[in-house]
């Protein structure tokens, strides 16, 4: 095993957000080089995410949003577990909103879009990652969909963390 200095870790943890622990384990295990523990730390923070799935996110925070020039508005639901992690969120709900706002999103997730619909569709998949919100590549960050960004503040909250229910109104629509 590479010993692994301070330097290193903080680092890591500045580039993923996960804890000291975590970061230095990462490291150790991947012998220092970096590029291989941040794909560890992705797939734990996957595999936390998987585990928090069915846990009931009934408490949370609604965003809503306005545009420059008044023309378009979101309003969002994001559900989390527990009340104390609704209010340490809201950059979160905010981004969530200005994507919305900006990439006009028609569903959450793929489950909710109309077999009708989708078998009209010729690239299905496209479709999915035009059209639902956790398929969609994140507006500050094209790096990771929205579901990727979810399941990254999943891990490091450690709470189950859903986007409950959306609606974008613009002018004339």
């Amino acid at each position: 095993m590479i010993a692994t200095s301070a330097n290193d870790i903080k680092r890591l943890r500045e580039e993923t957000s996960c804890g000291v622990i975590d970061c230095k384990k990462a490291l150790e295990e991947a012998n220092g080089d970096f590029d291989k523990a941040k794909e560890l730390l992705r797939k734990r923070g996957l595999e936390m995410a998987a585990k928090k799935s069915d846990r009931v996110a009934k408490e949370g925070r609604v965003e809503a949003y306005i545009h420059n020039g008044n023309k378009i508005g979101v309003v969002v639901e994001v559900n989390c577990e527990t009340d104390f992690v609704a209010r340490n969120f809201c950059k979160l709900t905010r981004d969530l909103a200005l994507h919305i706002a900006a990439l006009s999103p028609k569903y959450i997730k793929q489950d909710e879009v109309p077999a009708d619909v989708l078998a009209k569709e010729v690239d299905k998949d496209a479709f999915i990652k035009q059209n639902c919100l956790l398929a969609q590549a994140y507006v500050k960050d094209p790096g990771k969909s929205i579901q990727d960004l979810l399941n990254e503040l999943v891990a490091k909250i450690g709470e189950n963390i859903i986007v409950g229910r959306f609606v974008r109104f613009k002018v004339g629509e």
